[in-house]
């Protein structure tokens, strides 16, 4: 994840910087969901039935706890479709591991939102653009009104709440309409995940956005970042799966603050890009474990090894922890791979079939990969 605000003001500001301090679980504790989402990268329905166990789960969370891992990302499915979510939830917190929750929103209701927020240190709501378009790519009618009261009821609550919007040729239109509704309804968080090539994501290539395409709507975001340093909006604005990003930001941060330009560089280098099998990995529904959500490689699984042992060992794992990562293509002469490292892994494969390919959707310039600084 690239934190354009928060780099931004303790940059500016000298403040110290806001360190990962261990990595972080995405886990699909359910594949089961009541939407059908274009994107879904694990195909998620209603007839799914949970392999994992409230009991397997917790001995799994002790292991990662003595291996490092500091957050655990709630998501799914729908996570709340699990009955002993809270209770798993619970027993994060028992062992001081951050819990985030990755929602649809659509089971949030006036009784239970309190219990929610209660539950999770932070709680993401999945909106992907307007009324007709998210409930075009959600695949049900009716979705956006619920998902939007969701978001209401989180947020007035007080607790940390954020949007989450993915942005694809479908969704690209609305681009403009989620901050705006941000902006309205006084959002403290949104978040932007780029499409990787996986799941329903991979069976759905065409809906990916042009080179031309992601640059104007990064190009968009960062302007907003900016926008919201300048006023004094407090609105975090966070990019997932696109680790270029972060050279975009550099090049418009250096032409803004030029003093700031190596110190904003060295925080970068020092963030690492993209953190697979590094400082993220994921657990799926049937316990595989994975270095991130979409990767294409099974590297163990908790129902017969011990955690500690899929995330020490590995030649893959050993790669992926290079930094920066040897990468072929346009990578391999890049300067600014320390910055990226790479990019997507996933993406890469997807289309090359070659894990250590350049990520076909870095959309630089070359003279933007062949320098270091803006002239």
């Amino acid at each position: 994840m690239f934190r354009l605000t928060n780099l931004i003001s303790s940059v500016v500001e000298n403040k110290p910087e806001r360190n990962l301090d261990g990595a972080i679980a995405i886990w699909n504790f359910t594949n089961r969901c009541n939407l059908s989402c274009l994107h879904c990268y694990s195909k998620s329905t209603l007839d799914e039935v949970d392999t994992l166990t409230t009991e397997q789960i917790k001995k799994t969370i002790l292991q990662m706890k003595d291996n490092g891992i500091k957050f655990i990302i709630f998501s799914g499915g729908e996570p709340l479709t699990r009955k002993d979510l809270f209770e798993i939830a619970d027993f994060c917190k028992e062992n001081k591991i951050i819990t985030y929750l990755s929602s649809n929103g659509l089971y949030f209701t006036s009784a239970n939102v309190q219990k929610i927020v209660d539950s999770f240190n932070y709680v993401g709501i999945s909106i992907d653009g307007d009324e007709q378009t998210h409930d075009y790519f959600r695949g049900l009618k009716g979705a956006f009104k619920e998902t939007l009261k969701a978001v209401q009821l989180a947020n007035s609550t007080g607790a940390k709440v954020g949007i989450r919007f993915t942005i694809t040729k479908d969704t690209l239109g609305s681009l403009e309409y989620i901050f705006d509704l941000v902006e309205k309804e006084n959002i403290p968080k949104i978040y932007i995940s780029h499409l990787v090539y996986s799941g329903r994501g991979l069976e759905n290539l065409k809906m990916d956005l042009t080179k031309e395409q992601r640059r104007t709507s990064v190009e968009y975001i960062l302007n907003k970042a900016f926008e919201y340093y300048r006023t004094g909006r407090e609105i975090e604005i966070v990019t997932g799966n696109m680790e270029m990003d972060a050279v975009l930001f550099l090049n418009k941060f250096a032409q803004e603050y030029p003093d700031l330009r190596e110190t904003m560089r060295k925080r970068l280098t020092k963030w690492g890009g993209n953190s697979a099998g590094r400082k993220l990995l994921n657990i799926n529904s049937e316990g595989e474990v994975r270095p991130d959500p979409f990767f294409p490689k099974i590297i163990g699984n908790i129902l017969h090894q011990d955690f500690g042992d899929i995330w020490k060992k590995g030649e893959l794992l050993e790669k992926l922890r290079e930094h920066p990562r040897h990468i072929s293509g346009m990578c391999a002469t890049c300067k600014q791979i320390d910055i990226c490292n790479g990019g997507s892994r996933a993406r890469a494969y997807a289309i090359s079939g070659d894990l250590w390919n350049e990520d076909p959707s870095c959309y630089l310039t070359q003279k933007e990969r062949e320098i270091n600084y803006v002239e």
